[in-house]
């Protein structure tokens, strides 16, 4: 069996580990070495992680994903790394498969991952900033052929195959290649740090593959809104932008109109059904105001 250890970053998540760490026990059979990195919880979730074995790291307050999952990152002896959110629960056995893939490849794994009620998660998608990615922004994509369809939303596909970039609530590498790649901006505090350390591989030639066949489940956001409240969306937009920004002026135009038809569409189609559309018209505002803060 490939030694991989598993990462993974806290705050105020103390249930959402213990349910990480009891499916771990639980499919996992040597259990890995898990490293819990605390970045400023105040629910006992520090001691939850000391009391089941886990080895813990304490950062000095919230300094955000990536920069907890660098220092988690450090401490890392095993040749390969799961870096896993704690919201997420395995369901069998197929982390350990995905280790042992990586453990032979330059490449980022991407499992699937699914919803509470066993839906497909949209957690993989193509590469931002490409032309064709006008395509889904401006038809519906329930009209799609199906083969299209998978095309612009790679998380429904069946089968393995690359993507541009994967939610980084589990991903698998090589201890050495996440390392040569950073793998996380730690001046970024939330957000897009998944496509940037993806965009990142890519450039460097180690892709990102989705293995479909290993799925696990995935809560998702759970601490996101209480910490951030309404700046949500803001740093959300600020955030996508910079990332795609590394990828050239013209890959940011492409992807800002994307996005602009994207919020810009699905805000009318939702209004004309009587379904609201007032998150969709709120997403727009923060590209527009994260276009104006930019100068571009």
């Amino acid at each position: 069996m490939t030694r991989f250890a598993i990462v993974t970053v806290i705050h105020d998540s103390a249930p959402d580990l213990a349910r990480l760490l009891d499916s771990v026990e639980r499919h996992l059979d040597p259990a890995p070495p898990v490293v819990v990195v605390d970045s400023g919880s105040s629910d006992g979730g520090a001691d939850l992680a000391r009391k089941r074995g886990a080895r813990l790291i304490a950062l000095d307050g919230n300094r955000g994903f990536g920069a907890g999952s660098n220092a988690g990152l450090e401490v890392v002896e095993a040749p390969v790394t799961a870096l896993v959110n704690p919201d997420v629960q395995l369901l069998d056995g197929g982390l350990a498969g995905l280790a042992a893939e990586a453990a032979g490849t330059d490449a980022l794994l991407a499992p699937r991952l699914l919803n509470s009620d066993g839906s497909i998660q949209d957690s993989a998608h193509p590469p931002p900033g490409r032309l064709e990615g006008l395509v889904p922004a401006l038809l519906p994509r329930p009209l799609l052929p199906g083969r299209l369809r998978e095309r612009y939303e790679p998380w429904r596909s069946d089968t393995p195959r690359p993507v541009g970039w994967a939610v980084a609530a589990c991903l698998v590498a090589r201890t050495d290649l996440l390392r040569r790649l950073g793998p996380f901006d730690p001046d970024a505090f939330l957000f897009y740090e998944d496509m940037e350390l993806c965009l990142r591989a890519r450039r460097e030639g180690a892709p990102t593959l989705l293995r479909p066949e290993v799925a696990l489940r995935h809560r998702g956001g759970t601490s996101v809104g209480p910490a951030l409240g309404e700046g949500d969306l803001p740093l959300r937009a600020r955030r996508r932008r910079e990332v795609v920004a590394r990828e050239g002026r013209v890959p940011l135009l492409l992807d800002d109109i994307a996005e602009a038809a994207t919020y810009a569409t699905r805000a009318a189609a939702r209004r004309l059904t009587g379904r609201g559309g007032e998150l969709e018209a709120a997403r727009l505002r923060a590209l527009r105001e994260a276009r104006r803060a930019g100068g571009r």
